[in-house]
């Protein structure tokens, strides 16, 4: 498992921040058997003593979004352990979302988790937490939006690295020409993450726009694409953009007959399967289990001990490359929905 060098630094201090974390956490519980029968899950230990808090989790996750299950179960994990009741509601739509942080913040919650992939939409209603008193912790999409909305701080990767990294996995393995496939128009993430392959490919990108939601449609539209090529202007390499999307460019390939190479950004047991059976080359993982922990995680500090994870500025969760070599090391993980 690779980790970007542009990354190395911040990554190893989330990691670090992720160690101190489990040594709270180890003091808020009382170990013994009940610790025992937990660790595989993830967690373990009894519940803090500190006072009940309510946290609520608001993302941009469109239907059938497994990344979401990862977060949530490391969402659920911290709470378990934080003595926090963790609610969550999700809309790939950014009015919808704003609306629904509005619904939390009516509720009067001690904090809010808030994807920012569409950080217009939910600009003033994020304000409207900020004048309630409410702690926001922003996740995975929109870091550099994050500060600015007065979120106490960003857990989640860059995108524009994790695009880069992709872009130069691509020139070591030969490919001329990619196809990056964007399941959700308009999310900042997702542009930032074919914006960075661009960047570093020495090869030729092309951008695909397909309904994320609906994937016997977006399983067409990739096909046509790849039917379309010949010769120099076939797609030799396929980056998908989360997880589902790579098992709809591998059904596309055999449909097409197509030897295009299928990558993809996002992890989870499908594509272990993948790579393992190499369908799949490679996989960037964010480890989408770490930010729903992370972010639950900040709130109880910030509210219990006053701390900020990473003084206030984003703290990375990825990106790393796995490739089949990774396989043995993950299955227990993604087998869990931990990774």
């Amino acid at each position: 498992m690779r980790t970007n060098r542009k990354a190395a630094g911040r990554t190893a201090a989330a990691l670090l921040t992720a160690c101190a974390l489990a040594l709270v956490a180890g003091c808020s519980g009382s170990g013994g058997k009940d610790s025992e029968d937990k660790a595989d899950d993830g967690g373990g230990g009894t519940a803090a003593k500190t006072p009940r808090m309510k946290i609520a989790m608001v993302t941009h996750s469109g239907e059938g979004d497994t990344f979401w299950d990862i977060v949530q179960s490391g969402a659920k994990v911290a709470a378990a352990k934080d003595n926090v009741q963790f609610l969550y509601a999700a809309n790939k739509e950014g009015k919808e979302q704003a609306q629904l942080i509005q619904s939390y913040i009516d509720q009067d919650v001690d904090g809010l988790v808030v994807s920012l992939a569409k950080p217009e939409a939910v600009k003033a209603v994020l304000a409207k937490a900020a004048a309630a008193g409410i702690p926001v912790v922003t996740i995975n999409s929109g870091a550099e939006f994050s500060e600015p909305f007065g979120a106490l701080g960003h857990i989640g990767q860059d995108e524009a690295i994790a695009g880069e990294a992709v872009g130069e996995e691509l020139n070591k393995r030969g490919k001329k020409k990619a196809l990056c496939v964007m399941h959700e128009q308009g999310n900042v993430s997702l542009e930032g993450r074919c914006a960075g392959v661009e960047k570093t490919f020495e090869g030729t990108v092309e951008n695909l726009n397909v309904e994320g939601t609906n994937m016997p449609a977006t399983t067409s539209s990739i096909e046509a694409k790849l039917q379309s090529g010949e010769g120099a202007d076939e797609f030799d390499t396929v980056v998908t953009l989360g997880a589902p999307f790579a098992a709809a460019s591998v059904k596309a390939k055999e449909s097409a007959g197509s030897g295009a190479e299928i990558n993809t950004f996002d992890l989870n047991a499908d594509v272990v399967k993948q790579l393992k059976a190499k369908e799949i080359g490679f996989a960037v993982d964010q480890q989408p289990y770490l930010q729903g922990y992370l972010a639950v995680d900040e709130l109880w500090l910030n509210k219990n001990n006053g701390n900020v994870i990473g003084g206030g500025k984003p703290v990375l969760t990825g990106p790393a490359l796995v490739t089949e070599k990774d396989v043995p090391a993950l299955e227990k993980f993604t087998a869990r929905g931990t990774r």
